[in-house]
């Protein structure tokens, strides 16, 4: 793990790194899926630099929560879409920061009620440490250390961009 530089990385730089990670298998036909909202933005950023033509997945894991009892529903909860079939096929779950893992778990709950896939993968532009779960990402370009009262969030911009913004609790 590296402590925070200043200032964050380039989101985009990130999502151009994880493409050259994940385009030596793209022999697999990975179907891509993104977590909402983040995950989402990189699924849409990977599809362009990697030159694919198929629909990206879009999870949701609102419901899928093992703290929805104590939280309730997020206020922007959005549908899950997944636009082609998942049995059998190689996925590629992304998500912006893997931090305990439960949403991750979370969407690989939901995805398998949809089929099932012959592997998941996981891609993240940053890995925080702190595993709850035991849970790791295949691709992944940077290992970051934040306290436990410090949120790394990812921020589409105006004009497109994805840009690390860091909040404090």
């Amino acid at each position: 793990m590296s402590s925070l530089p200043n200032p964050l990385p380039d989101a985009e730089a990130q999502c151009r790194q994880l493409a050259d990670l994940i385009r030596p298998q793209l022999h697999r036909n990975p179907a891509l899926v993104g977590i909402f909202s983040g995950g989402v933005w990189i699924a849409e950023r990977l599809k362009e630099l990697l030159g694919l033509s198929e629909d990206i997945g879009m999870i949701d894991v609102s419901f899928y929560r093992d703290d929805f009892a104590e939280k309730g529903l997020h206020p922007q909860c959005k549908p899950t879409v997944i636009p082609f079939d998942v049995e059998g096929r190689h996925i590629i779950l992304i998500d912006d920061v893997l931090y305990t893992g439960r949403t991750t778990r979370a969407a690989i709950n939901e995805l398998f009620d949809y089929g099932r896939p012959a592997a998941v993968d996981l891609a993240v532009l940053a890995d925080r440490g702190g595993r709850e779960l035991p849970i790791g990402a295949t691709y992944g370009v940077w290992n970051v250390e934040l306290s436990g009262k410090q949120s790394l969030v990812l921020a589409r911009q105006d004009d497109g961009q994805l840009a690390w913004r860091l909040e404090n609790a």
